[in-house]
């Protein structure tokens, strides 16, 4: 697989499932006295992307979104972008799941196995609101052939993001750029897991990303926390020349 230049997390993933599957044959009396032979297999570290939308971006895909020819598909990723939620919590939502008044949908099954909720802004109800509904069909965004939910959104996704200039963005980028986009308007790490439907903040973090404005400004609040003391120093003085003069 190394060879073949698959990403090393999925590398990762293939070793992790074989050295579980030789466990389990080894706990069942399958492989009596045996080493687990994936056991010496070094897993390769994760390469953690960190791509995020600048605001421009963002302006050019949601143009890029307004004039796709597949309108189900295009506001299926606008609301990746508005929300946050994982490309399943929203292609298999369901019109019952979604609550109007308390401005959530519902994620039976979240990734980490228990239901969740998907926080709606009022921008993201516009978006549901906009959606034709099917008579019988109980999907928010069915596939035009199937009628089932969209198994993936990968082709209208290629074109959109060709038509915007991201060549380089996944659709889980767009996971990555609302997390950034909510920390660097002061929104506080707790709530964006909330958001994200973490259980720890760790997980959170490596989509903490602080755009240099952002972290500029925060350093300048210590600046302007010790600037009346400062003024009142010596320590901002111009230096000295040769002379002695300033």
């Amino acid at each position: 697989m190394r060879s073949s230049d698959y990403a090393p997390g999925t590398v990762a993933r293939v070793v992790v499932i074989l050295r579980y599957l030789f466990n389990l044959a080894r706990r069942w009396n399958v492989l009596i006295g045996h080493e687990n032979p994936a056991a010496g297999i070094p897993v390769p570290p994760d390469v953690h992307r960190n791509r995020f939308l600048t605001e421009d971006e963002m302006a050019r895909l949601v143009s890029a979104l307004g004039t796709d020819e597949n309108q189900v598909a295009a506001k299926a990723i606008l609301l990746l972008l508005l929300t946050g939620a994982r490309r399943n919590e929203i292609t298999h939502a369901k019109w019952d799941q979604i609550d109007f008044v308390r401005q959530t949908l519902l994620v039976p099954v979240s990734k980490t196995g228990k239901p969740r909720y998907v926080t709606l802004s009022a921008e993201a109800l516009q978006v549901l609101n906009s959606v034709p509904r099917l008579s019988g069909n109980p999907n928010i965004f069915p596939s035009a052939v199937t009628g089932r939910p969209c198994a993936s959104l990968h082709f209208p996704w290629v074109r959109i993001r060709k038509r915007a200039g991201l060549r380089d963005v996944r659709l889980h980028d767009l996971r990555h750029s609302f997390a950034s986009a909510l920390i660097n308007r002061g929104e506080t790490l707790y709530n964006v897991q909330k958001l994200l439907g973490h259980e720890n903040s760790k997980s959170t973090q490596r989509y903490a990303h602080l755009a240099p404005a952002t972290l500029s400004q925060g350093a300048g609040k210590m600046g302007g926390l010790l600037r009346p003391i400062l003024q009142n120093s010596n320590l901002l003085a111009p230096p000295k020349t040769e002379d002695g003069s300033r």
